[in-house]
């Protein structure tokens, strides 16, 4: 799937809630001139985030009914020549790298080397994918996904953060049906994106039927187009979904819907997409058998339910001012003892959040307790469970009878708190995947 990088932003003092300063505040990613520009290292707080995303993500795509592939992060020029990336979409990629070949002379095979190519999309191997063995009308729709790295050779001066990068990971399904199947799928993909950003907290500002327009930059011909952009259209007024033309916008092998929402300062990019493609199916000529025996060309949706996980990670570090809901959150609990002599009851207590599944950590008495509680607040920790004399003596070996003086992100403080009602409300909150923070709030 091509998935658009949103406009380059005009250098100038970070946002109140620019995920670039809070990134770097919460440990989140880092840069580094070694590894080179728009190509963040995810640190281990950072990892946590996206680990979460990426297992909702495999359990949509599930739920949506794809199966789950790997392949290679990079192939041969003529892979993407046949696609048709390499003619309408050279600019983006890297410039393919010569392999095979030592000092100008022919490669140990006695060839004169290949020309390897890091991928701008993963659709052309999801297409290989299907081509790998022969199809039935009876075995479709056949829905492929992948969370894959994708590249794009953008210009240092428009990097910035995650959400603008050259490395993409992207949640991405390619679903190849008959044609009297595509309402329903592009229907079915809509569901998710609805569905998944319920769960996320994030409010869809518009959704855009993003047409071919003129010029030489699109791939197929204008009947192709036609019944593309008039199936995607078809879909939203199904579901109810209002949406605007853009004309232009859509990928060079068709059409697509586009999910765009607003960031806290006002700017408008695009998430989601669901992009319909007739072009690459008769490019690598694929094929089903249908009902009648004879071969027909099945139709290829490409469906990115959760965007890219560097700008939808970037979107929500800002929607949330970095204080994101507690399933997301890197530390979910710290436990804090107020003096050295509670310490090792606090350790028994963070043990035991762990052992129930839970991202705990102790912060030990180097620093007074306000100054500890301040810290967490910076961190955007969710719960902090405050362990003194009166909490330590009631706390034994299981720490199932202990009680702690909590005090919630939102400001809320609970005094005598079992651990044990700790342990159920938290694990609640991050099962269900709630935006808030539980505890009767």
């Amino acid at each position: 799937m091509r998935t658009q990088q949103p406009p380059a932003r005009p250098p100038a003092d970070p946002a109140p809630a620019d995920h670039r300063r809070l990134g770097r505040e919460l440990r989140l990613f880092d840069t580094d001139p070694l590894v080179g520009a728009g190509l963040p290292l995810w640190l281990p707080d950072g990892a946590v985030i996206r680990a979460e995303i990426e297992r909702l993500a495999a359990e949509e795509a599930i739920r949506g009914g794809c199966q789950r592939v790997y392949t290679p992060v990079l192939a041969k020029r003529e892979l993407y020549e046949r696609s048709g990336h390499w003619a309408k979409f050279a600019d983006d990629m890297f410039p393919a790298m010569k392999v095979g070949e030592r000092d100008g002379g022919a490669g140990e095979g006695g060839g004169a080397g290949e020309e390897l190519v890091l991928r701008p999309a993963n659709c052309p191997h999801h297409a290989l994918v299907y081509a790998s063995e022969q199809r039935s009308f009876r075995d479709l729709p056949v829905r492929l996904a992948e969370l894959g790295a994708m590249f794009r050779s953008e210009l240092s001066g428009v990097l910035g953060g995650l959400s603008r990068v050259r490395q993409i990971n992207l949640d991405d399904a390619h679903v190849f049906c008959a044609p009297e199947q595509v309402q329903g799928e592009i229907a079915l993909a809509l569901e998710s994106v609805l569905r998944c950003y319920r769960l996320l907290g994030i409010d869809i500002t518009r959704f855009r039927l993003s047409r071919r327009g003129g010029g030489d930059g699109f791939l197929g011909g204008d009947g192709l187009w036609a019944e593309a952009e008039r199936q995607l259209g078809a879909a939203l007024a199904d579901l109810g979904l209002g949406y605007e033309d853009a004309e232009g916008e859509a990928a060079f092998y068709g059409p697509k819907i586009d999910v765009q929402v607003t960031d806290p300062a006002g700017r408008e990019e695009t998430l989601s997409t669901v992009q319909l493609d007739f072009n690459q199916p008769e490019r690598f000529g694929l094929r089903y058998v249908g009902p009648d025996g004879g071969r027909h060309q099945p139709v290829m949706i490409h469906r990115g339910v959760l965007s890219a996980m560097e700008r939808l990670v970037a979107h929500l570090i800002e929607l949330y001012d970095g204080a994101l809901p507690p399933w997301l959150s890197p530390v979910q609990v710290l436990v804090l003892p107020v003096a050295d002599q509670n310490a090792e009851p606090a350790r028994r207590v963070a043990g035991h959040l762990s052992a129930a599944g839970l991202r705990a950590d102790c912060d030990l008495a180097d620093a007074t307790l306000g100054a500890r509680i301040r810290r967490a607040r910076g961190r955007r920790i969710p719960y902090v469970a405050v362990i003194g004399d009166r909490e330590a003596a009631g706390i034994r070996d299981a720490a199932d009878d202990g009680r702690v003086a909590l005090r919630l992100r939102d400001g809320r403080r609970l005094d005598g708190v079992p651990v044990a009602r700790l342990i159920s409300e938290v694990s609640r909150q991050v099962t269900d995947r709630a935006v808030g923070l539980g505890f009767d709030a």
